[in-house]
């Protein structure tokens, strides 16, 4: 059986040794569409993370038999396409639910409790020369008290909602599917949340339904002390509204990891702020924890094992 990995790049130091014991592992960094269509062409198996799996690639790929997704979302595969040529398509949905969960609360830490500023203030030498003992021009927001908002109640989700409960936070989200599955907390429409919430995380998938949610009206909804987190999908959110809302004092403060292009370009809204301290940003590695990426080499070899 022939494995090819045709954007391994994004597993980094992690051991792929449990997949290679499986067949003929092939690995490439990275690959173009025409390099992909090249390096498939006696594939029995296929892993890829961003390539796009499209009737050319197909075509180019006659043995093809599986393709497992390295990651959850599978937006760059048409599946009903491969369902139609006999080639099934596996993702691996669980394996980041504590990393991305964790990342999440990172930025909510560091936004309320303004950790960035403190540890520049100390070691800029502020703090030395400070009158008193404390940077009283700045305290932080207690967490306890204020109302959590998410925005997809999945796996992830649920996860985030149960540290907020922990921390003595009221919980309440909005369900993208309209099925307000999750009877543990209330479901609430859109507009409610974004009334309501001191905190809103986003946990959904990009789609039809989602794409474009929070734009400029949805952040005027907001109160001024909120905050508003995305560790799921680029473009839920709407970058150029975001920023002009962190500019304008809207909103108090955002997180983000997820971006509509990835890597972020330079010319970004959210990279050309007038007010750049409101806005935390990390390079979409809250899926990318040694542990999740170990959990992904171990399900996908697992995929292979069920779908060979």
């Amino acid at each position: 059986m022939k494995i090819v990995f045709l954007d391994a790049i994004s597993m980094g130091d992690t051991s792929l040794a449990e997949i290679a014991a499986l067949g003929e592992l092939t690995c490439y960094d990275s690959s173009t569409p025409e390099e992909a269509r090249e390096r498939v062409k006696d594939a029995d198996v296929v892993l890829l993370n961003k390539v796009i799996v499209d009737e050319a690639f197909l075509d180019a790929a006659p043995r093809l038999r599986l393709i497992c997704e390295a990651g959850t979302g599978m937006n760059n595969i048409d599946v009903k396409l491969c369902e139609k040529r006999g080639v099934i398509a596996r993702n691996v949905a669980a394996y980041s639910t504590d990393s991305v969960a964790q990342t999440a609360w990172m930025h909510i830490l560091n936004l309320l409790g303004r950790a960035f500023h403190y540890e520049e203030f100390v070691k800029s030498g502020a703090y030395s020369k400070n009158p008193v003992h404390v940077d009283f021009a700045h305290p932080f927001t207690e967490i306890a008290g204020k109302t959590l908002g998410i925005v997809g109640m999945g796996a992830i989700g649920q996860k985030v909602a149960a540290i907020g409960k922990a921390f003595g936070m009221e919980v309440i989200y909005y369900s993208t599917s309209g099925t307000g599955h999750c009877k543990d907390y209330p479901s609430v429409s859109l507009e409610e949340l974004l009334e309501r919430s001191d905190v809103i995380s986003i946990h959904a998938p990009y789609n039809e339904r989602t794409a474009g949610l929070i734009g400029y009206e949805e952040f005027k909804k907001m109160k001024r002390s909120a905050i508003l987190v995305n560790t799921g999908r680029g473009g839920i959110a709407v970058e150029a509204d975001l920023a002009r809302a962190l500019d304008e004092g809207i909103i108090a403060g955002a997180g983000i990891d997820v971006y509509v292009k990835e890597p972020l370009p330079m010319s970004s809204p959210l990279m050309n702020l007038e007010h750049p301290q409101r806005l935390h940003l990390t390079p979409h590695i809250a899926w990318y924890s040694r542990e999740a990426r170990a959990r992904l080499v171990h399900e996908m070899a697992e995929n292979i094992r069920k779908g060979w």
